[in-house]
């Protein structure tokens, strides 16, 4: 007798969790994205710190822009007060429900010839005094071409370097917060003296950007 009312009432239990469950997936189905306000990435500063922009905006071929899939992007070249060139790229997805995500350097870079070694994790001190965070460093080479590069993923007032947990992140924040917005951030500096030399110019833009950022990858 105790143990069918005990199996009752397991089955009671599990019987409304699952369809709590349902409502709550249901709920997020019809209550969709939050909105948040931002500005178009063709706005970020051309100015940020010494690094100032070179050239005009760079867009994507259209076979490229089909695979990356994102809302907004920025791919531009700077140039610091010493000469040193760099490439930024950031990727803005409003939403990671429908499939379109971010996609990893690691996937795309090898993908067009370039060969990835080295990898370590460097400190970004943002030059607006938030918070430092980690980001990816490798040095990649494709042919005599070896550049520096440094990325991270942002969104929702988070910085990291993992994509694991990035993906992690955005779950929880999908469910607590109906948000999944974010972007990747990259920055390659060719390595013409020393790597050490790259890295540091290479950081010092990652600095310089990512306190201009929030404005663009809300939090």
């Amino acid at each position: 007798m105790t143990s069918a009312i005990s199996n009752s009432w397991r089955f009671g239990l599990l019987l409304t969790v699952l369809v709590l469950s349902g409502v709550l997936i249901n709920y997020w189905e019809r209550a969709g994205e939050a909105h948040v306000d931002r500005r178009a990435l063709r706005e970020f500063p051309a100015h940020v710190g010494v690094w100032q922009q070179f050239g005009q905006d760079e867009r994507l071929n259209a076979e490229t822009e089909s695979v990356l899939r994102a809302d907004d992007y920025l791919s531009r070249n700077y140039r610091s007060s010493d000469g040193t060139l760099a490439s930024f790229y950031v990727g803005y997805y409003a939403t990671q429900r429908n499939g379109a995500t971010y996609h990893s350097p690691l996937n795309c870079l090898p993908g067009s010839g370039w060969e990835m070694r080295e990898p370590a994790v460097v400190e970004i001190r943002p030059s607006d005094g938030a918070p430092a965070f980690q980001a990816n460093r490798y040095i990649v080479q494709n042919g005599d071409d070896r550049e520096m590069l440094v990325y991270w993923y942002e969104g929702r007032g988070r910085r990291v370097a993992s994509e694991y947990w990035g993906k992690i992140y955005t779950v929880i924040d999908s469910a607590r917060r109906r948000r999944s917005d974010g972007a990747m951030v990259r920055v390659m500096v060719p390595i013409k003296t020393t790597e050490a030399a790259a890295l540091a110019s290479a950081v010092d833009l990652a600095a310089q950007a990512a306190a201009q950022l929030p404005g663009y990858v809300p939090n």
